[in-house]
């Protein structure tokens, strides 16, 4: 019935209308169809609340749902989130005791409760492993703060989505086939993709991403085969809630960005990139393009006076490439490195956006001519100019300027930064452009994450949903239940670690000041001068004079001898940050904390199981570091000591000693 009403506004015609105010309870039986019934909630000032609540659908019987074996699910995410990072840690930590006493508990079945059934707080988690023991173990790193390669731990910040597709260089042998054999939606892209290239290529692309280095790394295989597995993942992460608000390419990367834009169809897409590479394949080898750590200016100043070398690429503020004829490019770079500059030659066969690229752009003008173009439905950042593209993509005139111009990669970073981009997801089978935008990001605290799909030192399927987990972290949209498949049988897990501090004034008098004296206390909390006149036979008028003082000092130690109560299935206190447990120690142990630290995140980014081998004098580059797993450590130390590290620190600070001194400058 309505509360606090005994009878009807007057000032409702209730007789024109079917509805009616129940007064009294009113039996609600069934009906033929879902029963529904309106909630009002009137408060002060006009402050209104209005809810319809819907009879739900009868749970299904157990017989209807299935529990998803292990086997059919490549790795399993679990989602842990709280209000705050100790809240995390505690909900990680009951997580990990509930499922260590249940054997029988699917791990699928508590992905999906997980996912299905909590809120998305600001603190977040992921764990992602194939088998009980990695879940476990990973849970029990987020409770207790330390590093492991299964999660990722972050706090949920704001901006958009940029996916950033990767150029010619980063293909490997086998890329994509793993996720196609665990994930039909990519698939089924890729095979879609693979039925309209491989008559214009002659062969089987599927066959050719598992041949060999020579065969997929020639250029007419090596761009089929970055398009093909480029828009598969874009399909895959797609199907998986991840939604653009802005797409980047590098070189063949932004033909790939284009079509998944709408630019252009599947298959007029497919035969551009054909006609692309088989024409660059077709042109005379030499050539050479180096890589140099300089400004843009700096390296166009550098060439002047030399003919047949230009800038292919500028890939950061202080990372460019040129291209062009072999002798003038090898002069140009030998001239950095004498100023110890590093300089890199890159592994291709012909010097691609150069002017060695020119005897091919009449024929493939023609190619870029018989195709349709559409406006793009998500914004493209374009190579030749570094902004936001639209009526341009649609012109032929621009895909073969595309081929021939310096690709401005560094702008279009800056691009996306400047329409509010934070998040920053690669797709391409490894992570060749990730550390560049790293570079272009350097000093910005504001860019949230930059992450790779895949990674060449991981198997395909964990690197994915570990960037899922990079993203989800941050505070980007994921549909995670899309990554589990079939019904679910309901699971019951542990509910919220509430931190259960009281909010209230104690009006009793605390352990330490009870006993007989707790009259004369509660006397002095409530300052009543009266009673504790009677009780020490004092004049009134002078004990009103300094019981303020004496109520004051009882508040300062009933403060202090306050505890925080938790209750019993909570273990939130007992875990702590990274930095308050450098706190809590010794100066002279704080250095042997922070190698820990610094040693154990280096193993991981490395892949290793103990950080045993990892010494305090042992080099980062020796050990195996790349631009990659460098950009990694950087930002791990970053999450685990609240600092902010530059992301060339493993160059400029080459061991763990070396890193922990500038760690313990900072903190």
């Amino acid at each position: 019935r309505t509360l606090h009403v005994d009878e009807p506004s007057s000032q409702v015609d209730w007789a024109s209308g079917d509805v009616r105010l129940l007064t009294e309870a009113r039996d609600w039986s069934g009906v033929s169809r879902p029963r529904r019934a309106g909630v009002s909630s009137f408060g002060i000032s006009g402050t209104n609340a209005h809810v319809i609540l819907e009879q739900a659908p009868e749970p299904e019987s157990a017989d209807s749902t299935v529990s998803v074996p292990m086997a059919d699910v490549p790795v399993v995410p679990w989602v842990v989130s709280g209000r705050s990072a100790s809240v995390l840690r505690a909900q990680a930590a009951r997580l990990a005791a509930y499922v260590a006493e249940r054997s029988e508990l699917s791990l699928v079945d508590a992905a999906h409760a997980l996912m299905a059934g909590r809120s998305g707080l600001e603190h977040r988690a992921v764990v992602v492993a194939g088998d009980r023991a990695g879940l476990l173990a990973g849970l029990e790193s987020v409770a207790l703060g330390d590093p492991d390669g299964r999660v990722v731990v972050g706090g949920v910040g704001s901006g958009k989505v940029g996916l950033v597709f990767s150029g010619q260089g980063s293909q490997r042998v086998g890329m994509g086939l793993e996720l196609a054999d665990a994930y039909p939606v990519f698939a089924e892209a890729l095979d879609e993709v693979c039925a309209e290239i491989d008559p214009l290529l002659g062969v089987s692309l599927r066959e050719v991403l598992a041949a060999g280095e020579g065969v997929l790394d020639r250029t007419v295989f090596t761009q089929a085969g970055l398009f093909a597995v480029e828009v598969a993942l874009f399909r895959l992460v797609e199907s998986w809630g991840v939604r653009a608000d802005a797409l980047l390419g590098h070189s063949i990367g932004e033909v790939a960005a284009a079509h998944v834009a709408g630019v252009f169809s599947l298959a007029d897409a497919c035969r551009l990139v054909a006609a692309r590479g088989r024409l660059m394949q077709a042109l005379p080898e030499g050539g050479a393009m180096v890589a140099i750590a300089a400004a843009e200016a700096e390296v166009a100043k550098s060439l002047e006076g030399y003919e047949g070398v230009s800038i292919a690429a500028v890939n950061s503020p202080s990372s460019a490439v040129v291209s062009g004829d072999e002798d003038a490019a090898l002069e140009v770079a030998g001239q950095w490195a004498g100023r110890g500059r590093k300089t890199r030659r890159l592994p291709v066969s012909h010097a691609f956006h150069s002017s060695r690229m020119e005897p091919m752009l009449e024929e493939f003008r023609q190619v870029a001519e018989s195709i349709a173009y559409s406006l793009p439905r998500i914004p493209v950042v374009s190579n030749v100019t570094g902004d936001i593209a639209s009526q341009e993509l649609c012109s032929p005139a621009y895909w073969v300027t595309h081929v021939r111009e310096t690709v401005r990669f560094a702008d279009g970073v800056k691009c996306l930064r400047e329409r509010g981009v934070t998040r920053f997801v690669e797709l391409g089978p490894d992570g060749a452009l990730t550390p560049l935008v790293h570079e272009c990001l350097d000093g910005d605290e504001t860019a949230a994450m930059v992450v790779p799909m895949l990674r060449k030192d991981r198997p395909e399927s964990e690197s994915a949903v570990l960037a899922l987990g990079h993203l989800y972290a941050s505070g980007g949209e994921v549909d995670w239940r899309a990554l589990l498949p079939g019904r679910r049988q309901h699971v019951d897990l542990p509910t919220y670690a509430f931190q259960h501090q009281r909010y209230w004034l104690d009006a009793g008098v605390p352990s330490h000041l009870s006993g007989a004296d707790s009259p004369f206390w509660e006397a002095v909390r409530s300052e009543d001068v009266a009673s504790l006149a009677d009780m020490l036979d004092v004049d009134q008028e002078a004990l009103a004079m300094v019981l303020p003082g004496l109520a004051s000092w009882w508040e300062r130690r009933d403060t202090e001898s306050k505890t925080t109560r938790n209750g019993d299935d909570t273990v939130a206190d007992e875990v702590v940050s990274v930095r308050e447990r450098l706190d809590g120690l010794p100066v002279e142990d704080r250095r042997e904390a922070l190698l820990d630290l610094v040693t154990r995140q280096a193993a991981v980014v490395l892949g290793h199981t103990s950080h045993g081998d990892v010494g305090p004098d042992a080099d980062f580059l020796e050990m195996g570091f790349g631009s990659l797993t460098a950009v990694e450590f950087r930002n791990r130390l970053n999450a685990a000591m609240e600092i902010d590290l530059p992301s060339t620190l493993v160059y400029d600070y080459p061991t763990p000693a070396a890193v922990v001194g500038l760690i313990a400058e900072q903190v």
